[in-house]
């Protein structure tokens, strides 16, 4: 495991301590992040799905601090910089920001001058492959499970609304999805469990 991040075990009582500090369905949703981006990164050569899973189960770790704006992702990066986990500290600003584009963003600023600085912070940073996996993780799923990356981004839209930049935002999202599926020579769904059940919110019967 790299220097910058927790390994499982810690990734898993930050978490835990979090989801005590401020409870919600964004816990589940990380969790559901973290196994998408284990599953994903096992079948792309050059990946660590360990590092994968532990990058996705605190992407939103900000949230930790009761914002459920768009300062989580500020709150976030704080929180790992403090920590020593800088990796985890830049996913937590990037997982928003495919386009690095802070005019991007769906959802309120709390504090202005959050919006600024990380502005400032994305203009530094260089997105590698996992940046871009989290994203993609991110845009599948949803607390109650794995969906079409459509349902989730009409979730998303609905919730905090769209802007002008919002269609760029999608297009990236699908153009990462793309990418990943070119490596791994399937689609995405196809390692994700209970998509249909999910996206078409009906439960198999059982024989």
């Amino acid at each position: 495991m790299d220097t910058g991040l927790p390994d499982r075990a810690t990734a898993e009582q930050m978490l835990e301590e979090a989801k005590r500090k401020t409870p919600g369905p964004w816990v589940r949703h990380s969790c559901n992040v973290a196994l998408s981006a284990q599953n994903i990164a096992e079948l792309c050569p050059q990946m660590d799905a360990e590092k994968a899973y532990v990058l996705g189960l605190l992407h939103d770790i900000g949230r930790r601090e009761g914002s459920f704006g768009m300062n989580h992702v500020l709150d976030g990066y704080r929180y790992c910089m403090l920590k020593g986990f800088s990796q985890a500290a830049q996913i937590c600003l990037t997982h928003s920001f495919p386009n690095k584009n802070i005019h991007e963003a769906q959802g309120q600023w709390e504090r202005e001058e959050d919006r600024t600085i990380v502005g400032e912070l994305l203009a530094g940073m260089q997105y590698d492959d996992y940046d871009r996996l989290i994203q993609l993780c991110d845009a599948l799923g949803m607390a109650s499970g794995f969906c079409l990356m459509e349902k989730r981004l009409m979730d998303v839209a609905l919730r905090h609304g769209i802007n002008q930049f919002t269609v760029d935002k999608w297009k990236a999202y699908f153009q990462v999805k793309e990418d990943f599926e070119s490596v791994m020579k399937k689609s995405v769904y196809e390692v994700l469990p209970g998509i249909v059940e999910n996206t078409f919110e009906f439960v198999r019967s059982e024989k």
